[in-house]
């Protein structure tokens, strides 16, 4: 007697057959595959809706953004950068956080939060169970400013489209906005960040926590309890 696994493998061919044969007697000649791998296909956001809604396409990635800012030279800090620092972390997290802008320490490696402020940050990160692999750490502008000086409104203006593309790739759960740029630009609220903090916002319907920047904290160590108390919050809405 067959068993079980034998008996489905045979049904299953014979049902095979038995479509093919009524194919054929139908007229049908060929069968044609659809073989488009799916980098192969085009941007749901390059095609208009109409044509998005009946045409097979793919969602942008984090490559695409990062091949299309190339090596960007959209505002003048493109002439004084030594590396682009894109982002880095888990395409797919739940938990993104949001900086101003690179460090000397960032421009050098191209990696986003290596400095002083990022040693904080992973410390921050451990203490609420994750590392930096489980996240995504990205900046409002990808080039550093020359002396570390606030970013100014043109070289904003010229990151956000690619910054707003990295949370649409992403779609976490969670955002945190690191210090006064990164909330102000993503909330487009001038509000001081000493009243922005601790309490929930929304970005394109994602949950945004506002809080002080790790760098404000080195200078200001006793502000690390209220960002402490912002991180809780985070840990509480990830696991609702």
């Amino acid at each position: 007697m067959l068993d079980k696994r034998t008996q489905l493998i045979h049904h299953a061919r014979a049902n095979t057959v038995a479509a093919l044969q009524d194919m054929q007697r139908w007229g049908v000649e060929a069968l044609h595959f659809n073989s488009h791998t799916p980098e192969a296909l085009p941007l749901c956001s390059s095609l208009d809706p109409v044509t998005a809604a009946t045409t097979a396409c793919r969602t942008e990635t984090l490559e695409d953004i990062r091949a299309d800012m190339g090596e960007c030279q959209r505002c003048a800090l493109g002439r004084t950068r030594t590396q682009l620092v894109f982002g880095g972390g888990n395409p797919k997290a739940s938990l993104v956080f949001v900086g101003e802008g690179p460090g000397q320490r960032e421009d050098e490696q191209g990696e986003p939060f290596v400095g002083e402020a990022g040693l904080l940050l992973n410390r921050i990160l451990f203490a609420m169970g994750l590392e930096r692999k489980d996240v995504y750490i990205c900046n409002v502008i990808k080039c550093r400013p020359p002396q570390n000086r606030n970013p100014e409104a043109d070289e904003i203006a010229a990151c956000e489209p690619f910054l707003k593309r990295q949370l649409d790739a992403i779609n976490p759960e969670v955002l945190v906005a690191l210090g006064k740029f990164a909330a102000q630009t993503l909330l487009q609220d001038k509000t001081p960040i000493s009243k922005l903090r601790g309490e929930w916002r929304s970005y394109n319907d994602i949950d945004l926590m506002p809080t002080f920047h790790p760098a404000y904290l080195l200078r200001n160590p006793v502000h690390k309890r209220e960002l402490w108390q912002d991180m809780k919050q985070v840990m509480q809405r990830l696991q609702r």
